[in-house]
Formats: C-alpha cells, structure tokens, sequence
C-alpha cells in the first residue's frame, strides 16, 4: 500500500555535511515513502535545487562549512519563495534555530534526532505544503472561471445563475432571486446592481419581513407631516430615496397583502404616493426582489400573482451550497485568505476539515461557513497556521442543529425540519426572547409567530 506521501509523489532535499547522518535520514524518510535528495554542501543543495524543481520541502543543517544553514536558507528560498524550510541543529544553538524561523525557516529539529517526532513533523510539513499547492490549483481555477462583480464560484450550476445575472444586469428588467437563506441573494442582487447602468445611483436594500406590519406603507412610500401621530415632518420613503438606482425587496413575500396592491401600482404607474399626500411623486427605480421560499408557494399562499408577474420578469435560482461541493472548497478557502490577512498569518484548510466541510449540510449556506472559518481561524487550537476539524467540529454543533444530522446525508431533511431545526436554535441562542431570535433569522416577529404555531412550538 502507498504512503500518503507516495500518492502525493512529495520531495525532500536533505543538507547535511556528514554523509553517514544524511544517508541515515534519506534512508529513514524513504521508507516514510517520500522522494528523497542528498546534498552534502550548499553548493551541491543549490545544484540540486536547480536540477529538481520538485522539490518542496528541505531539511537544512544549521552548522555547515564556508556556508552556515541560515544563509543556505535564505538561497534556496530566493529561488523558491514556496520551498518550506526545516533546521536540524544541536541542543546547544536552539537560539540560532528560532532565529533561522525568522529568516524564514518553518520549524526546525534537534540532534541527535527522535525519529518519531521527525515523522510527526515532516508528514505534518508535507500537508500543509501539499495543502498550500491544492490552494494555488483552486485560485487558478477561480482565475479561469467567469465570476461576476467579485462573487467567488466554479461550480457550473452557479456560473450559470451568474450568466444570467449578467444578461439581467443589462436590461432593465425586474429580477426575482430565489434561494435558501444565507446563499447570497442580496450580494447578487448588489452584483447586478453594480453591473448596470443604475451603478452610480442608490442601491437601498429592504428587509420586507422586518418592517412593522403598521409602518411598512409609510417607510416604502413615505408620507406627510401630520399624517398620523409621531409624523413631524415629511419623510420621502425608500422608494424615493432609491430613485434612479435600485431597490431591493428581501422576503418580497412577507409583505402584507394590503400593501403588495399599492406596490403592484408603484411598479405600473412608476409613482408613489406618500402617506397623507394627495399627489403622487415620479420616481424611476429597478425593482429587485428575493425569497426564500419555493416560487410555488411563493405564488399561490404568500403574494398576489399579478404582483408576481411584475417582479418576475427574471428568476434567479441561486443553489443551496451543500449541492455545488466544489464551491465549498473554494469559498472556504477564500474566507481563510481573508482571515489570514486580518490575523497577520497564513491560513490554509487541512484535509480533514475539508472532508468534513463537504460532509456536512451547511444548513446556513455561505454566510454559515464563512463563519465557520473565521471562527475556527481565530481560535484554531494545535496549529495558528492550518484549520483542522478538530476546530471546526465544536462550532458545527455550537452555530447550528443540523450539526447533530447524518454527516453523509443518506436520509435528507425537509425544509420544514430544516426551518424548524433553525428556529429552535435561534430561540436557543436567544435565550428564548423572541423578537431577538425574530431579529436573528431575519424575519418579522408576525412570521416566527405564525411559524412556531405551525409546529405547535
């Protein structure tokens, strides 16, 4: 059976000036199943660098004639920026190790060698190098793939809704995103905002579900001084601050039906007419609109379908992230680049926590994991430099239920157990209180009423 590094067809250059020392290591690490390389100078570890650009990981005595293992370290790496660097050193120049570390060095080792520690160290190294090569592959696929107004994919599906975003984008045509919660509908709707002719002008997003029930007519329409208690002065209304840009309308179908007939005639008559007003205001808007419900049930239970047909001229179906795994492994890794540069350090993903990134669910989609990342980038326990899923695991449970499903997902769970799943944590993290939680899962506190009579909570 191959080794992991066999499969992985990993290379090491061992520098040392005792020959029997270095033949010992070649001989040791060879049955460790890498691919090994002797230099028994610097001048030959150069030569041999040049030679075998394969070379990825080298292990560098500290103590050498006319050319010391600091200043063959700095060498090799002008060559080659990615090679990962180990010193071997004596007990007594542990200080000088720590210093090679500065200068660049990964890790160093001790003499005379514990070769099971050595064994540690090394497989440990090779990951992460292999882990920073299967980083660049992924960046250079993203750099191959079209990607839209900066939305990080590669899966084919989601290249598809970018696609037609893009054709959506430049028309003027009213656009419905459809999609689970957390999978990006208001970045899209932001993308093809940016990407239209409107870009210079407001992008205002609405949280349809978050206005109160009372209040929703006069905040997307505005009103009058004196028009009810508490009206002290005119307000113009998110219609008419959104005017020559975009509106977006998240939750479209949690607005009430009362006022989705007065939107139906905002989008005809392309007017608004504010609270205590006898006169309508011009105004020149793009609708944009999201749910994150089925279009079925969107149309037959939650809005007007003449409504329907006026924002739907184009449907977007952005898909739940756990169907477009390879999306997973990118945007993963995006998240950690992006922590990694607010940290100060560099942070890859080990081959674990990727195994059980693509394993699990994500029932929250790309906000989800984007939390998961930066939560495990913070407080990554063995290793600052590389997420296991060691640090993932305890978040799995701590962000969501659905932490607690089959991993493989043989038996899939509805969306109702999902949305139920989702509230119960929500109310969980909330202590119980629940315009919090209402707050939380971006819904009006009606709704999380209405839902948790639904389920008999």
């Amino acid at each position: 059976m191959k080794t992991e590094a066999e499969a992985h067809g990993t290379w090491i250059l061992v520098v040392d000036d005792d020959a029997g020392l270095a033949a010992t290591l070649k001989e040791f690490l060879s049955r460790e199943g890498y691919n090994v390389e002797v230099a028994l100078s610097a001048a030959e570890a150069v030569a041999v660098q040049a030679a075998n650009p394969r070379i990825s990981l080298a292990l560098i005595d500290l103590i050498m004639p006319l050319t010391d293992g600091l200043s063959l370290t700095d060498q090799l790496r002008r060559r080659d920026p990615n090679l990962t660097v180990v010193i071997m050193t004596g007990y007594g120049t542990i200080e000088t190790a720590i210093e090679a570390i500065k200068r660049g060095a990964e890790d160093y080792i001790t003499k005379p060698f514990d070769y099971e520690a050595v064994r540690k160290k090394i497989a440990r190294l090779t990951e992460v190098v292999e882990l920073r090569e299967r980083v660049a592959q992924l960046e250079s696929n993203l750099e191959r793939h079209a990607c839209f107004e900066n939305i990080v994919c590669v899966s084919a599906a989601m290249e598809r809704v970018l696609e037609r975003a893009r054709l959506a984008a430049a028309s003027d045509a009213s656009v419905l995103i459809v999609g689970e919660t957390g999978t990006g509908k208001e970045m899209l709707a932001r993308a093809i905002h940016a990407a239209s002719q409107r870009a210079r002008m407001p992008f205002v997003p609405v949280n349809s579900g978050a206005l109160p029930h009372e209040l929703v007519e006069s905040e997307l329409f505005g009103f009058r001084r004196g028009a009810f208690t508490g009206a002290y002065a005119d307000a113009p209304g998110l219609f008419s601050t959104a005017s020559g840009g975009t509106i977006f309308l998240d939750e479209i179908g949690e607005m009430p039906k009362d006022v989705q007939v007065k939107l139906l005639r905002v989008l005809q008559e392309h007017e608004v007419r504010p609270v205590g007003s006898s006169r309508s205001v011009r105004i020149d808007v793009r609708v944009v609109s999201a749910t994150n419900r089925g279009l079925s049930e969107l149309r037959s239970t939650f809005l007007r379908e003449d409504l329907y047909f006026r924002i739907a001229t184009v449907v977007l179906q952005v898909p739940p992230l756990r169907t477009r795994q390879e999306d997973i492994l990118v945007l993963s890794q995006h998240f950690a680049t992006r922590a990694a540069r607010r940290y100060g350090r560099e942070i890859v993903l080990s081959r674990t926590a990727h195994e059980l990134l693509l394993a699990y669910p994500l029932p929250g989609n790309v906000r989800e994991l984007e939390s998961l990342i930066e939560s495990a980038a913070a407080v990554s326990v063995e290793d600052p430099q590389t997420i296991t899923d060691k640090d993932l695991r305890p978040l799995l449970s701590e962000i969501s239920p659905a932490a607690s499903l089959p991993s493989t997902m043989d038996q899939p769970f509805s969306m109702e157990q999902m949305e139920r799943l989702t509230i119960q944590q929500a109310l969980r993290v909330s202590d119980g209180n629940r315009t919090k939680a209402a707050s939380l899962l971006g819904i009006s506190r009606d709704t999380l009423y209405r839902k948790l009579r639904q389920y008999g909570n």
